[in-house]
Order: structure tokens, then sequence, then C-alpha cells
């Protein structure tokens, strides 16, 4: 699953709206929407975005002896 279907199934599940989530994060919801289009994020917007809904982002590599980076 890509990472837009899952902004907008996290945006369904907390029951937030995509312009209310473009609004929390102080950008224009056609602004939010172009960029989710493409899928330009950085870590700490996906940290943010989870933050808004309720959740949170996790990212990241996890190694069989449990290592985690």
């Amino acid at each position: 699953m890509d990472l837009r279907k899952k902004i907008e199934m996290a945006c369904t599940y907390a029951g937030i709206s995509q312009a209310t989530l473009a609004r929390a994060l102080e950008v224009t919801p056609a602004t939010f929407n172009s960029r989710l289009k493409v899928c330009k994020f950085s870590p700490e917007e996906l940290s943010k975005i989870a933050e808004v809904l309720g959740g949170k982002y996790v990212f990241g590599f996890e190694f069989p002896d449990g290592t985690k980076i």
C-alpha cells in the first residue's frame, strides 16, 4: 500500500477530513492535496500528520536481533 493511501485511510479512521488536516499543518487544502498526490513529505511532516490524527508515524528498519534503525 502506498503512502497516499495510508494517509487517506488514517484520515478516515481518525474522522478528520484532509482539509482539516491541511489546516492543522498550516497549509492550504490545495497545497496538501498536491503534495499528497506525489507523496512529498519529510519524516517530520509525517510525524506531525500522525500527531494531528491522534496516532504516531513509525518508519525504520528492524533486524532479527531486535536492532531498530
